[in-house]
């Protein structure tokens, strides 16, 4: 991979800290798993969108250890997913050593993840971008199903390799195209799943490290994002008009 493709990525990220306040706000999903037990995920089957071929995923086995929801295939596209998105370079680890793919796991095996605050029962329409989301899917069962439409273009166009097997430099031109849309995904509209899926790896890398991504707060550093802390108002006089820099970050933990 050339270090302009990595510095575009690098910017991106950095880009996305800043449109996410850099602390972001954690998903229901994440605050559950923090107190209370995670709803267990629904049962697939049977969601046809009405007029547009969309349908759930069949369950496609047992969680991959470590993890509580996705399978071993799924886990591995995730996994492949983030560290496309957040490579290891000088500024931090891979997204995976992050515990990025990880959090990513936890939110949709959560409350989130199985749409408990969703609207699902229908009708379901195709609307206009101003409306929002309005796929009868669950979060959870959105992401399952581009996964393996994904995996399923990739066994096509690659010679029957799946996303976590290919170069890097393949992965990146995958990974584009589900950026523009220009993949047709059969199953799932490509943006809902590339849109959904990508916030949740920034909301991962970005997230106070409290929920399961962002270990050693490496994103705060990465930015100069000094954390949580309870006020600032007594450092407004003497660091006016001046970068304000922390050796390390608060977190939510470092708080209590």
């Amino acid at each position: 991979m050339t270090d302009e493709a990595t510095t575009d990525r690098r910017t991106l990220l950095k880009l996305a800290g800043l449109g996410l306040g850099v602390a972001a706000v954690p998903t229901a999903a994440a605050v559950a798993a923090q107190g209370e037990p995670a709803a267990a995920p629904p049962a697939a089957g049977g969601h046809d969108m009405a007029g547009m071929n969309h349908a759930a995923p069949v369950a496609g086995g047992e969680p991959r250890p470590g993890y509580v929801f996705l399978n071993p295939d799924e886990a591995a596209f995730v996994e492949a997913f983030v560290d496309t998105l957040i490579p290891e370079d000088e500024l931090t680890a891979k997204g995976t050593d992050l515990g990025v793919a990880i959090f990513v796991d936890r939110q949709l095996y959560g409350g989130w993840g199985n749409g408990d605050r969703m609207y699902l029962q229908g009708p379901f329409l195709e609307g206009t971008p101003e409306q929002g989301y309005q796929l009868r899917l669950t979060p959870n069962q959105l992401v399952t199903a581009g996964i393996a439409d994904v995996n399923d273009h990739v066994s096509a166009t690659y010679a029957g390799n799946s996303f976590d097997t290919l170069e890097e430099a393949d992965r990146i031109k995958v990974v584009t195209a589900l950026e523009s849309a220009s993949i047709d995904l059969p199953t799932v509209p490509t943006r809902y799943f590339f849109n959904t899926l990508f916030q949740l790896v920034m909301d991962g890398f970005f997230a106070d490290p409290i929920y399961g991504g962002n270990k050693g707060k490496a994103s705060w550093k990465m930015l100069g994002y000094p954390g949580v802390g309870e006020m600032y108002a007594d450092k407004i006089a003497e660091w006016r008009n001046r970068p304000y820099r922390v050796d390390e970050p608060l977190s939510i933990q470092d708080l209590m």
